[in-house]
C-alpha cells in the first residue's frame, strides 16, 4: 500500500466511527438570495438564507464581479459590524436578512436595476464555491410579503 493509500484509509477510518452530522461533510443549499436595488451608485446590499443538512463549514468571503469591495456584516444593537466570517451549523442555517446578517457591495461596476441577476460567488472553508444568481428586487423588497 502507499503512502496515500494508507493515509486516506485511516482519514476514512477515523470518519467512519464518528456518528452524528457534526463529522458529516456539509451539505449546502442556497435559498431567498436577493439584493435590493440599490439607491445609490457605489453601494448595495445581498441577502440569502444557507440551509445546511450535514455537518458545519465556514462562509469566508463572498466575490462578485459587481463590485470592487465585498464585505460580511453582522447587526448587533442597531449597530452594523464587519465580520471575517460566518459559521453554518450542522444541520442548522444561517440567515442573511434586512435588518441583521447581509453582505456590502461597495465601488460597485455598475447600478444594478430591478430585474436584473447578479452573480455572488461565495466562498466557504469546506464547501468551496457555491455560485449564486441574486435577483435585483424593488428597493423596498419584502421577502415574506414578495413585494
Amino acid at each position: 500500500m502507499t503512502a496515500t493509500a494508507i493515509g486516506t484509509a485511516l482519514a476514512l477510518a477515523a470518519c467512519g466511527g464518528q456518528g452524528g452530522s457534526s463529522s458529516a461533510e456539509p451539505r449546502l443549499k442556497v435559498t431567498s438570495s436577493y439584493m435590493p436595488a440599490p439607491v445609490t451608485n457605489d453601494m448595495a446590499a445581498g441577502f440569502f438564507t444557507v440551509t445546511n443538512s450535514g455537518g458545519a463549514d465556514t462562509l469566508i468571503s463572498v466575490t462578485s464581479s459587481l463590485a470592487g469591495d465585498i464585505t460580511l456584516h453582522s447587526t448587533k444593537n442597531g449597530e452594523m459590524e464587519e465580520e471575517k466570517s460566518f459559521a453554518v451549523p450542522a444541520d442548522g442555517r444561517l440567515d442573511f436578512a434586512s435588518g441583521g446578517n447581509h453582505v456590502m457591495f461597495e465601488k460597485l461596476t455598475h447600478k444594478p436595476k430591478q430585474g436584473e441577476k447578479v452573480t455572488v460567488r461565495l466562498h466557504f472553508a469546506k464547501s468551496g464555491t457555491v455560485t449564486v444568481e441574486m435577483p435585483v428586487k424593488s428597493p423596498t423588497y419584502n421577502p415574506e410579503t414578495g413585494h
